[in-house]
């Protein structure tokens, strides 16, 4: 189940590239020529940090414009809540079940469901269930720098990312 989504996710991924080489293919430019490398990215070969003590994250696209990482939850962890004001994010569930946290209100999202968050919107992901929940966070510009954390909130068990 978890290799059908990720091929799902590769296959949109793959699209989106296409359109994007079909837009520009009569322009070349060195960050074009770079942007339009094919490179193929799993958890074997990405860049990987740690996050909390206790999460794993790998960089399977790093980029200023557009950023792609799976990450790894385990139960009771989650992190600060928090804000981005340029970035967007989307967050696809592989497996597991996902609780994002908002202002007023909770949702919680199983593997197949995914979830967007404009920027400018304070939120929480934490991992509520018993299990490990594995995920893509799509974010686009990259977030890098545009995190702001708000005051008197702490993870469940972590420490901030």
């Amino acid at each position: 189940m978890l290799a059908r989504r990720l091929r799902l996710v590769t296959a949109w991924l793959l699209h989106a590239d296409g359109l994007f080489k079909a837009r520009f293919r009569r322009r070349s430019t060195p960050l074009l020529d770079r942007i339009m490398d094919h490179r193929i990215s799993g958890t074997d070969t990405a860049e990987h940090y740690t996050w909390g003590g206790v999460c794993d994250g790998w960089h399977l696209l790093k980029d200023a414009t557009l950023s792609v990482i799976q990450e790894r939850v385990p139960p009771g962890a989650g992190e600060a809540a928090h804000f981005h004001s340029r970035a967007r994010q989307f967050f696809y569930v592989l497996s597991g079940t996902a609780t994002m946290e908002f202002e007023h209100e909770a949702v919680t999202f199983a593997a197949g469901r995914g979830l967007h968050v404009p920027p400018g919107t304070p939120h929480r992901f934490v991992n509520r269930s018993d299990a490990d929940v594995v995920f893509l966070v799509i974010s686009s510009p990259t977030t890098a720098g545009d995190r702001t954390n708000l005051p008197g909130t702490t993870p469940p068990h972590t420490e901030e990312k």
